[in-house]
This record gives C-alpha cells, sequence and structure tokens, in this order.
C-alpha cells in the first residue's frame, strides 16, 4: 500500500461517519465554514526520530522551530492565516529537561514570529525516540480559500520560489555534513505564510498547496483533485544554488506554494507579487485536458517518471 493509497482506504472507511460541518479529507487543511462568511481550518502533521529528522544533525531550537512551521505552511497553502497550535511530544529520558526547554524555546521563538498561541496538546514518555505532532489552526474569509480541486484548463502553474534546496540539504545530512548552508535550509524551513494569505485573496489564484513532498508527486494532487492534467516545462523550473534539476523536481520539503492562475491575469499576478514581496514567481507549466503528467524540454515532450517522496 501507498501512502496516498492508505489515506483513501481511510477516507472511503470513514464516508459513512457524519461529517459535522466540515470539508475533510483532500486538501493541506480539513475546513470548517463558520457561518459569517469565515472559516476556520485545521491540519496535524507528525515528525518521527530516524525518519523526519537526525538528533545529532540538529539543534532541539532547530526542530522545534521546524516541527512547527510545517505545520504552518500547511495553513499558507489554503490561503488562511495561522492563530493556534497543538502541540503533543513522546520524548525518551535522554530528551526531557535541557532538551526539552530548548525544543520549546525554538517553538516559541516561531509561535511569536507569526502570532500564534499554543493552546493545548500532550506529553508522553517514549521508550525509543523523540515523536513530535503539532495541529495548527487557521482563519480565513470562506472566499479566500485555496483548495487543490479548482485547478481550471489552461491554467498556469507556478511556484513562490526556488526549489531543491531542502533535497540537497538532506543528501549532505545524510552524507554526514551536518554544517553546510544546504543543510541548514533543510533543517530550518519558512513557511510561506504572508505569501499564502495575500495569495488567498487574489481570485485569479485558483488551486493552492504546499510543497512538501516535491513537485513531481504534488502536481499530482492537484490533477487528482481538480480532474485535469498537466505539463511542467524543466527548463523553467526554478534550481536552488547548489541543487540540481532532479533534486528540483523530485526532492521535498521545500515548502514553497504551488499555485494556479488564470492565463490572462498569471502576468499580472507575477508582476504585483514581486512588488509586495520583492520575489518573482516562477511560472512552471500549465494544467492541460485529461489526467497525466506530461514533462517537456523545451516544449518537446520527454519521457520521465519522476516522483517525490513518499513514505511508503
Amino acid at each position: 500500500m501507498t501512502e496516498f493509497g492508505f489515506i483513501e482506504s481511510l477516507r472511503t472507511l470513514c464516508a459513512d461517519l457524519p461529517p459535522g460541518g466540515f470539508e475533510g479529507i483532500g486538501d493541506d487543511c480539513a475546513v470548517l465554514p463558520l457561518g459569517d462568511g469565515q472559516a476556520l481550518v485545521f491540519t496535524a502533521d507528525l515528525l518521527t526520530e530516524g525518519v523526519h529528522f537526525l538528533r545529532e544533525a540538529t539543534t532541539p531550537e532547530e526542530l522545534g522551530a521546524k516541527a512547527l512551521a510545517v505545520n504552518l505552511s500547511d495553513v499558507a497553502a489554503m490561503g488562511a492565516r495561522p492563530v493556534a497550535t497543538l502541540l503533543s511530544l513522546a520524548l525518551p529520558p535522554d530528551a526531557t529537561d535541557e532538551w526539552a526547554a530548548r525544543f520549546m524555546q525554538g517553538y516559541h521563538a516561531l509561535s511569536a514570529r507569526y502570532g500564534t498561541a499554543l493552546v493545548g496538546g500532550d506529553t508522553t514518555r517514549s521508550e525509543q525516540g523523540i515523536t513530535i505532532n503539532v495541529t495548527a489552526i487557521g482563519r480565513a474569509d470562506e472566499k479566500h480559500l485555496k483548495r487543490r480541486s479548482a485547478a481550471r484548463e489552461g491554467d498556469i502553474l507556478l511556484v513562490t520560489g526556488p526549489l531543491g534546496a531542502s533535497g540537497a540539504g538532506l543528501r549532505d545530512i545524510l552524507a554526514g555534513r551536518y554544517d553546510t548552508p544546504l543543510a541548514a535550509l533543510h533543517r530550518s524551513p519558512l513557511p510561506q505564510v504572508a505569501e499564502g494569505q495575500w495569495l488567498g485573496t487574489r481570485r485569479e489564484v485558483h488551486a493552492m498547496m504546499d510543497l512538501s513532498d516535491g513537485l513531481a508527486s504534488d502536481v499530482r494532487h492537484i490533477m487528482e483533485q481538480s480532474g485535469t492534467g498537466a505539463a511542467i516545462e524543466l527548463t523553467q523550473i526554478p534550481v536552488a544554488e547548489g541543487s540540481d534539476l532532479r533534486t528540483a523536481a523530485c526532492g521535498g520539503e521545500d515548502y514553497q506554494l504551488l499555485l494556479t492562475a488564470a492565463p490572462e491575469a498569471a502576468e499580472k499576478l507575477t508582476a504585483d507579487f514581486a512588488q509586495r514581496f520583492g520575489a518573482p514567481l516562477y511560472p512552471v507549466g500549465r494544467i492541460e485536458p485529461g489526467d497525466g503528467l506530461r514533462w517537456l524540454r523545451d516544449g518537446t515532450e520527454t519521457e520521465l517518471d519522476w516522483r517525490g517522496f513518499t513514505h511508503y
């Protein structure tokens, strides 16, 4: 079973349960309309030692900030503003006291940066390894929420920044090179919170999600939810300095935003984004009819079976 096959089996199994007013599985966050034109969004992410991080390669402060950042990225991908989090920790005996205090310093610093309250959670003992679970809550006007299912044929695919830095940083870490600039970027991602909220207000932006598993995988989630195909132009993928094209396309944890925009408005959107944030949006392809992903090189289709990260 693949990771997303397992998720789909859960969706099928639980389809008979009352939704309780929620829009559930399928987006970066679950959505709860409040009935006054506002909505809350909810997301949860789990980090496990040995799978998501190596303790010897990551300071407690970095890990505290990253555990929060990956959740705030999901909220940003919906076009929402993060307002609160819940934090649950399973800690072994050698990660209590000083380690836990330093972890919370990192978590607190990023919470303060984005004005996000810590409102609850849980702690428990672990016999082996650290497990961290964060639930993040955001708020937005319902009309500003962006969903993966809203892409339209002809839309331009865009990303908010260069790709591949985190994947290249992970490669350094796995090779024992913990002190490289790319390794530091992998350990300390910054969620695109302001960018996500701003893009949420733009009517020409249709679908949006964050890039956690890599462009090659994440674009397929938009395609599947929207019932479309897509084409990506390899020469237009913005490759981060120190990375390479395949890592930019397939490496995960860049936490940039992937969005689709109406073709007639994409140029103005890009100009307005650059004026607002001092950085460009990067067009990387187009939404197409059908259900397949095509890779192009200078407009010519290229046979590639590139995929991003998957847990199973």
